[in-house]
């Protein structure tokens, strides 16, 4: 990177002083995987595309002041604690709309760099939580020849869902509060092909847990973990995965932020009547620490047990 394009403004396009621009197929890789996880830090992008670190942030800075990516204004105060962070980036409208021409992805026609600005520092950093080990996963399976990670939009579309802005939405019915909604942070699906050459797949369902909501409450008309656990189960029990989100089998993954946490979720797994082995548990932290996150999300791990 030059001087010239280090004395750029962080927060503020300048696409004169950055030069010209020339788009390649490698742009629009970066912005397919920006797209998937909706915000993403810079150093995921760079493990997932590979290649030149330094190029690529050349890339992602030229991506940003020529309008086809957005660095969201609520990160602001990373640089004032650290200038050494990773910064964040999110599609602008040039960028969904390179997408939506070049690859057929079904955005809808909105001006997602206002959309962006609107998005304040809690969602940004729950929507991390989830690109962060999302785009962990998909490293790993990378390296794994035998599974194969699918999104939520290369899966079967639930039923009667198709047109819908988050097809994978449901109720379920809980004792004393009718048709409670269930909208996983994020969907996918893991398919595993075996030795003797039979294929499984199954659903993921991914919470991420920043502790702003009670584990329990007596009341389940309001927020709270147990209820959400209690959705979950109540899909399992019903058979909704199978008559209207298309999936044969699942797992919901909840990564929370402490420790502490994690095993107080745990233990209201444990309390759970049906479908505890549905649920796998464990903290930020935890994960990063492993040596790979699909030995935490393959169904060999029980719920309640993993305490990492």
């Amino acid at each position: 990177m030059t001087d010239k394009q280090q004395r750029l403004p962080r927060f503020r396009r300048d696409p004169e002083a950055a030069g010209s621009f020339q788009f390649t197929k490698r742009d629009l890789d970066i912005l397919r995987h920006v797209a998937e996880h909706r915000f993403i830090r810079s150093e995921w992008i760079i493990k997932l595309i590979g290649g030149s670190r330094q190029q690529l942030l050349r890339r992602l800075n030229l991506l940003y002041h020529h309008g086809y990516l957005e660095r969201p204004r609520c990160q602001l105060d990373y640089y004032h604690e650290s200038g050494s962070k990773s910064l964040v980036y999110g599609l602008a409208s040039r960028g969904a709309g390179r997408l939506r021409r070049d690859l057929d992805m079904p955005f809808e026609r909105m001006d997602w760099t206002t959309r962006n600005k609107g998005i304040g520092r809690l969602f940004l950093d729950h929507t991390l939580m989830v690109s962060d080990f999302m785009a962990s996963l998909a490293i790993d399976c990378r390296n794994r020849p035998d599974i194969r990670l699918l999104y939520s939009h290369e899966l079967p579309q639930p039923k009667g869902r198709e047109n819908n802005r988050e097809p994978f939405r449901w109720s379920v019915d809980l004792p004393g509060k009718r048709h409670v909604g269930v909208v996983p942070d994020k969907v996918f699906a893991l398919e595993v092909t075996h030795p003797d050459g039979r294929i499984e797949l199954t659903h993921y369902f991914l919470e991420a847990d920043r502790g702003t909501m009670p584990i329990e409450r007596h009341d389940l008309r309001q927020s709270c973990v147990l209820r959400k656990l209690k959705s979950y189960e109540g899909t399992y029990a019903a058979g909704i995965h199978r008559t209207r989100l298309g999936a044969e089998r699942f797992r919901v993954l909840i990564v929370t932020a402490q420790t502490t946490r994690a095993q107080n979720i745990r233990e209201a797994v444990v309390g759970l009547e049906k479908g505890r082995r549905l649920f796998c548990v464990f903290s930020d932290d935890g994960w990063r620490a492993c040596d790979g996150v699909l030995d935490l999300v393959t169904p060999h791990s029980p719920a309640g047990v993993n305490s990492r």
